[in-house]
């Protein structure tokens, strides 16, 4: 490309705004022309997140105040069940990548069943293309629209994917237990996440297959297996600010597993599978695109454990909504998303 991309980040003023604001910053090749936070509109992002008054960046604006016939691609990072009606109305030429859960279900009747409402803009539902890059990176450089992935989904999925497809495992022996930090809840000021609410604490929810993230493992899954499968999952909150950590007890030989996981990633710039018995840690993705995988065998015979763990606001949102934009935009997928994770 000649010229820079304008971009537009819809919900700048949340933590995955802030943070695609942060890896844009070293891209290089994107220019950000419109920064939207409705309740924010008129300040500068300084005000909002100083840890980004370096940056000079414009003005936050509402949406109705954005300009789109000089942007080439948007990044919504607003809440769930906004970007429907939204999307929909942009014009045609501009690429969207939607990091909420708006067009991550295929079928909007699925989305209304987990999402308990409507969905805003079916007739535009086939044109999204789910946005776990490593799988669907080829209709990804094509899409007009792309869904990004929830945290968790993409977190398990990284464990689970390549081992369904190696049929390595047993389908109906899939079991997934999940630590996730505070800054998958968002930013809007919630009392159970109050400090002296969450601290020294891990508290579990959505249990007993109630929660949304089930949506789109049932769809992923079972499209992979050509059959129904489903996964018991349970989700538990961590005083950590970022961070998932997914610990899958599985049916199946660990050498096994372990060879289908790094024959899948070995060319994956991302994703890291440890030698067979090691098992990563959280802090050693914090900030970061990676996502670390350990495989360890149990002592019943037939059985292993596989943990994954990624950093929620990149890996598992704005760092892979800005490797989807850089395929649709013909960048090299890596370009501002090489920075090493934070530690300590």
């Amino acid at each position: 490309m000649t010229e820079k991309p304008n971009i537009a980040i819809l919900g700048a003023s949340g933590y995955t705004g802030a943070e695609l604001v942060r890896l844009i910053a070293t891209h290089g090749g994107m220019h950000i022309a419109a920064l939207s936070a409705d309740r924010k509109a008129g300040q500068q992002m300084a005000e909002v997140f100083p840890h980004l008054r370096h940056l000079t960046l414009p003005t936050l604006q509402t949406i109705e105040e954005i300009d789109f016939s000089r942007i080439d691609l948007v990044f919504c990072a607003l809440p769930h069940g906004l970007s429907q009606a939204i999307v929909k109305e942009l014009p045609k030429n501009v690429k969207i990548v939607d990091l909420g859960a708006d067009f991550r279900l295929r079928d909007p009747k699925a989305y209304e069943f987990w999402y308990n409402r409507p969905h805003d803009a079916p007739e535009i539902q086939p044109e999204a293309v789910y946005g776990l890059t490593e799988f669907y990176r080829e209709d990804i450089r094509d899409a007009r629209l792309v869904a990004g992935t929830g945290c968790n989904a993409a977190t398990v999925q990284f464990a689970l994917r390549p081992l369904i497809s190696a049929n390595v495992i047993d389908l109906d022996n899939i079991i997934c237990d999940l630590k996730n930090g505070i800054s998958g809840a968002g930013r809007s000021l919630k009392e159970n996440m109050l400090f002296a609410e969450r601290s020294e604490d891990v508290t579990g929810y959505s249990y007993g297959g109630k929660h949304r993230h089930l949506g789109e493992f049932d769809q992923e899954f079972s499209l992979l297996a050509g059959r129904k499968v489903e996964i018991v999952f349970t989700p538990n909150l961590v005083p950590v600010n970022r961070g998932i950590y997914a610990t899958c007890h599985l049916k199946g030989d660990a050498d096994a597993i372990h060879q289908a996981l790094t024959k899948a990633y070995k060319d994956e710039p991302f994703i890291e599978v440890l030698p067979l018995g090691n098992l990563p840690a959280m802090s050693d993705i914090q900030g970061s695109n990676f996502c670390h995988l350990g495989v360890v065998a149990e002592r019943t015979s037939g059985r292993a454990i596989v943990v994954s763990t990624l950093d929620n606001l990149c890996k598992g949102s704005s760092g892979q909504a800005l490797q989807n934009a850089n395929l649709m935009l013909d960048f090299p997928e890596e370009q501002g998303l090489m920075l090493a994770p934070i530690f300590p």
